[in-house]
């Protein structure tokens, strides 16, 4: 149970565990995400933070159950955030990278389809002029055909002086010079048809990729923003839930705040009653052993006298025999002690958390954890510690079923165990044997889980357990 420590003083041994408690609690106050970003496996990172949560869950046995579990919920979800933030800045650095990839894939394709137009363009002037070269070859052949090849020669031999003849022979040869010159650009025109329509074939083929290309580009791209904007809409999500949970923590914190004032209350209650009986039963002691020393020294006063008397009479009486005398005394000794005055409330389960300073996660204070609890499935039988008398048994807000046990002085101290968060009382008043089983484990009052509180008072103080077990 946590506990603001009482005002009187507290031997050393109280506090021997402090130096442990404020490293594992500094542990606990670094922000969970702090450790997760250091470790970019995520199996290892969600190891870390389920061990975190477990401690927190360990750290918060003796909180309020609907406090504790909105603040691991909370401490959970911010873990989850350094990780959606790593998550969209990928996704949009991925967008972004696809978007640059996308628009170099369509300016690609603007080039290849460009270079395709022209190609076109140009297998279209060619083939037109192919065209129109057929056509002067086909009228050159449909002269001669007509002509049967003496038309240029008749017009030659025509002619009706040396001077026209001679023009007429140098306009032929004019016209066989532009025939053959139809004739080779036909045939070149077509050489250069034959090799534009495979250029042209290579460039529908990179036009073709170029298109394809881009548009696994544009795909890649439409899938990056859609995974970047559901990232972005996972980390509001979560930040949303944060905040929520956040409001959630401070409401039921400030609730925590009222129960554990509550709580101390009753524990100065209890505390004062335990310090009454403690002291009559310490003056009950002191006066019980006054008594025992008193009717040793007349003990001791009689067996002097009666040593007296037999001297005497040894004097008188040489004759007679020596009579013994009392030596008087107390000749007893206590048992060696094998093991501590209290057992173990529980043989089964575990210890899961020890007494000492804790540091509070929550109200961020640092509180004595007043006892030791142990671990162990609801409905496992609890044990007396040591023999004695129950003084209270019942429910209670804080600590929910418990017994307290009076165990009267043991070793010069007064010593009273309590037993809390039990299931169910099975001894509520009377005297009680050790290892008799005063209640069964269990999860009521400030308890997020089946536990034993575990609780031992020395002289009305707290102490640790394990000083007497």
């Amino acid at each position: 149970m946590w506990r603001t420590p009482a005002p009187r003083s507290v031997s050393v041994r109280r506090y021997a565990g402090i130096s442990v408690a404020l490293a594992c609690s500094l542990a606990l106050m670094a922000p969970v995400s702090a450790l997760q970003g250091a470790d970019p496996d995520p199996n290892q990172q969600k190891r870390k933070v389920d061990s975190q949560i477990d401690q927190l869950r360990e750290d918060l046995s003796e909180t309020n159950s609907s406090l504790a579990s909105a603040f691991t919920a909370l401490q959970a979800t911010q873990a989850k955030l350094p990780g959606a933030q790593a998550a969209l800045a990928q996704a949009q650095g991925a967008a972004a990278r696809a978007q640059t990839e996308n628009a170099m894939a369509a300016q690609e394709l603007d080039v290849a389809q460009a270079n395709e137009t022209k190609a076109q363009d140009e297998l279209a002037t060619t083939t037109k002029q192919i065209r129109d070269s057929r056509g002067d070859v086909a009228q050159f052949a449909a002269q001669i055909y007509q002509e049967q090849g003496f038309g240029e020669f008749d017009m030659a031999m025509t002619s009706t002086s040396p001077q026209q003849f001679a023009d007429r022979i140098a306009l032929i040869g004019t016209v066989m010079d532009l025939q053959g010159q139809s004739m080779v650009a036909l045939a070149t025109a077509k050489a250069s048809q034959t090799a534009q329509e495979d250029h042209l074939s290579a460039l529908r083929a990179d036009s073709e990729k170029a298109k394809r290309k881009a548009e696994a580009a544009l795909a890649a791209a439409s899938a990056a923003r859609d995974k970047a904007t559901a990232a972005k809409t996972a980390l509001d999500a979560l930040a949303a839930q944060q905040s929520k949970q956040a409001a959630a923590v401070k409401a039921q914190s400030i609730a925590e705040q009222a129960r554990i004032n509550q709580m101390q209350v009753e524990s100065n209650r209890l505390s004062a009653v335990i310090k009454a009986r403690a002291a009559a039963a310490l003056r009950a002691a002191r006066i019980a052993a006054a008594a025992n020393a008193k009717a040793k020294a007349e003990a001791a006063a009689r067996a002097r006298q009666n040593a007296d008397a037999a001297a005497r009479a040894r004097r008188n009486a040489e004759s007679r025999p020596p009579s013994g005398g009392n030596t008087g005394g107390d000749s007893t000794r206590p048992p060696a002690n094998t093991g501590g005055p209290l057992s173990a409330p529980m043989t089964v389960g575990r210890i899961s958390s020890e007494y000492g300073m804790r540091f509070h996660p929550i109200q961020r204070v640092w509180r004595l954890h007043s006892g030791r609890d142990y671990a162990a499935p609801c409905g496992s039988p609890v044990k007396a510690a040591a023999s004695g008398t129950v003084i209270e048994a019942g429910y209670n807000s804080s600590y929910g079923n418990r017994v307290i046990v009076d165990h009267g002085v043991i070793n010069g101290v007064h010593l009273t165990t309590t037993y809390n968060h039990l299931e169910r009382v099975r001894l509520s008043s009377g005297r009680v044997q050790r290892g008799a089983v005063v209640g069964y484990e269990g999860s009521t009052g400030n308890s997020t889980g089946c536990h034993l509180h575990f609780e031992v008072y020395e002289d009305g103080t707290f102490v640790d357990p394990r000083s007497y077990l």
